[in-house]
């Protein structure tokens, strides 16, 4: 056996006594994605027209924060310079500033924003809704299983699981060079201030880390407003600037684009790794559709955001033509009186960006804990109205050291700038491969149909991931590094709990049998009732039969509580709960819950009295299993694998807190598992 995770399957069951959270099943009435998006009745209201305008100003708060506050650092990037010997020289991967280099850069970017975001993203990829939700994790969950095909699917979800792991370092990047590119706006007003933009950078994020705890709720309401007052801005700064040199607007013809790679095409070649700074933020639109829905997404983008960006990015490059090279292009616009002011704005709107992408890494780890690819972690509901409001102390801590330590290293927007961009465009990448593969596996696609589609998101996508490998000794190591450690956690704690699936497995007892032998025996009964979590179904937990050897008893009711987690965001109320009676006062309670939804026993057995089991809240006790695992079993995991396994094992949150157990009233019995 390979060294390759057996959780590549989303169906692998966990071990059948751990309390830690099973692996996905099938769903119950599992369906093809809808390729028209939105297909889940509970998002059915997106599209009335009632709620468009809302969800729209919603959308432009949270879903276009990352790809709104681009123009602040993107149009600069391409014709960076740096100081050589008291000169200013252009960086290897910049242009020099003429018309043809300045209209090339500005073709570029508007086809790269109509092609990436407005085709791929708007017109197809949202088109692959899970039950209405978006996002890696959830166009993973629709590659089919048993009918994909062996190593193929394992291959796809693989490189899904990387693509996963490369947007937590999009997640750590984004607020730093965001809010640093705004403050160093400061500097455009007085150089004075010059070395105070660290230092309010810092103070500026570690706030916005420090009230996560507090939830996003009405914060979140003031999104909206803002981001149409800073699209607005920009929008007008832009048109004021093309209204003094209208010819910037020819760069719309794509030959200029074409023209840039003629005369020097490997200086332009790399300059693709700072336009693509234009679509950071391109992956936000598919993994917030849940939210808001697709149609107010697409609204709000052709309606608002896309003119927006265009008139500013023409703008500066209107400016760059008539006044030739300047270090900061966006600031230029900016009218001296209104320089402070726009700061603020600037950082307001940068700080909203941070917040989606933090919301985003809080969001896709839970999805990941769900689906059985990370361990437990503290998930804390901020809000009772929206399940999708958590905070997750674990990642905001580590997100916060990891983004602030980034300011205190980088110092500057540009030198961040080269560690930004090659975890998006591998993201990017992967998402289309998985696309092709859903659109082919589960909507039925021919082949032929759907190849020329895929090639031509990957002619955008490619390219401009191989300009940001180049970038990979001027920061963009960091991000890889992040992925890499991050994929490395995920597969292994997913081969981990496969492995101890199948030690429990080998052993397992089926609970028809157990209550023949209690028939037998006849144990001794205590009153209460006592609950059991079992990854199985149908088989009797371990630690049950570890309780009954030792302690020779067992409470007049038995509950064995399975939670099943299903391949969709959200399970119906109606399908949700199981409860059957196995006679002797045993009772078999199955709990479906989805990837966006986190499970609570207590409230679950309140939903049993639905079904006529009964259980006292001051009579019930639950018994868990914690495992020591040994390293030194026959697994054929990798000795490394083996050991991260064991230390994250020991280090993850406890069933207790996970599945809001009340802690005294918790019993945990303690098994060496080999692996």
């Amino acid at each position: 056996m390979s060294d390759v995770p057996q959780a590549t399957s989303p169906s692998t069951p966990p071990a059948p006594g751990s309390e830690a959270a099973p692996a996905p099943k099938e769903p119950p009435s599992a369906t093809p994605a809808s390729p028209h998006g939105q297909a889940a009745a509970g998002h059915a209201t997106h599209g009335h027209p009632k709620k468009l305008l809302p969800l729209a100003i919603g959308a432009l708060g949270i879903v276009y924060g990352d790809i709104g506050t681009s123009p602040l650092y993107a149009v600069a990037e391409c014709f960076a310079k740096k100081e050589v010997n008291g000169q200013l020289e252009t960086v290897h991967h910049a242009l020099e500033v003429n018309q043809a280099s300045v209209l090339g850069i500005l073709s570029l970017v508007f086809w790269s924003l109509v092609m990436v975001v407005a085709v791929k993203y708007l017109g197809f990829i949202m088109r692959a809704d899970n039950k209405g939700e978006g996002g890696i994790f959830a166009l993973l969950a629709l590659i089919p299983g048993k009918d994909a095909g062996g190593m193929g699917r394992v291959a796809v979800v693989l490189a899904a699981l990387f693509g996963a792991a490369l947007l937590y370092g999009d997640g750590i990047i984004t607020p730093a060079i965001s809010v640093l590119s705004a403050v160093e706006g400061i500097g455009v007003a007085t150089h004075a201030l010059d070395k105070a933009v660290v230092p309010i950078t810092f103070v500026i994020l570690l706030t916005l880390f420090l009230v996560q705890r507090g939830g996003t709720d009405r914060i979140g309401r003031a999104f909206g407003p803002v981001m149409v007052l800073w699209f607005a801005a920009i929008s007008v700064l832009g048109l004021v600037a093309i209204t003094k040199n209208p010819d910037v607007l020819a760069a719309i013809n794509p030959t200029y684009a074409v023209g840039v790679f003629k005369l020097d095409p490997m200086r332009a070649f790399r300059v693709l790794g700072s336009v693509v700074l234009c679509i950071t933020g391109g992956e936000a639109l598919y993994a917030d559709m849940g939210h808001f829905g697709a149609r107010p997404i697409r609204v709000t983008w052709f309606v608002f955001v896309l003119p927006a960006l265009m008139l500013n990015y023409f703008g500066q490059g209107a400016y760059l033509l008539s006044n030739g090279w300047v270090e900061k292009p966006f600031w230029a616009l900016v009218p001296e009186p209104l320089l402070y002011p726009m700061v603020g704005l600037a950082t307001a709107a940068t700080v909203i960006a941070s917040q989606a992408l933090i919301s985003g890494a809080f969001s896709l780890t839970r999805q990941a804990v769900q689906l059985g690819y990370m361990p437990r972690v503290t998930i804390v509901h901020t809000s009772e109205k929206n399940e999708g409001q958590i905070y997750i102390p674990e990642v905001n801590q580590a997100l916060m050291v990891a983004c602030l330590s980034l300011v205190l290293v980088f110092q500057e927007s540009t030198k961040l700038a080269a560690a930004y961009g090659i975890a998006v465009t591998g993201t990017m990448s992967i998402t289309s491969i998985v696309y092709f593969v859903v659109i082919t596996r589960n909507w039925g696609w021919k082949v032929t149909r759907a190849l020329p589609l895929l090639l031509l998101f990957l002619a955008f996508d490619i390219p401009f991931f191989a300009a940001n490998v180049l970038k990979f000794f001027d920061g963009g190591w960091f991000p890889i590094a992040i992925g890499v450690v991050m994929y490395s956690l995920m597969t292994t704690w997913k081969r981990g709990r496969f492995e101890l699936a199948q030690r429990f497995n080998t052993s397992v007892m089926p609970v028809t049998a157990l209550l023949e032998d209690l028939e037998a025996t006849k144990p001794y009964r205590v009153r209460g009732t006592a609950v059991f979590m079992s990854g199985n179904p149908e088989g009797t937990p371990p630690v049950l039969l570890h309780h009954l050897k030792h302690n020779q008893v067992l409470h007049r009711q038995v509950v064995l509580l399975s939670i099943i987690y299903m391949e969709i965001p959200y399970v119906s109320k109606d399908e949700q709960l199981e409860v059957e009676s196995l006679g002797n006062g045993f009772f078999r309670v199955v709990w479906r819950t989805g990837f966006m939804e986190t499970p609570n026993v207590p409230h679950i057995l309140v939903r049993a009295r639905e079904l006529g089991m009964v259980a006292e809240p001051s009579t019930t006790s639950y018994f868990l299993g914690r495992e020591t695992l040994l390293t030194n079993g026959k697994s054929t995991m990798m000795h490394w694998r083996k050991t991260l396994f064991a230390f994250v094992s020991r280090n993850a949150l406890p069933a207790t807190s996970y599945f809001g157990l009340p802690p005294g009233r918790v019993v945990e019995l303690g098994m060496q598992v080999d692996l």
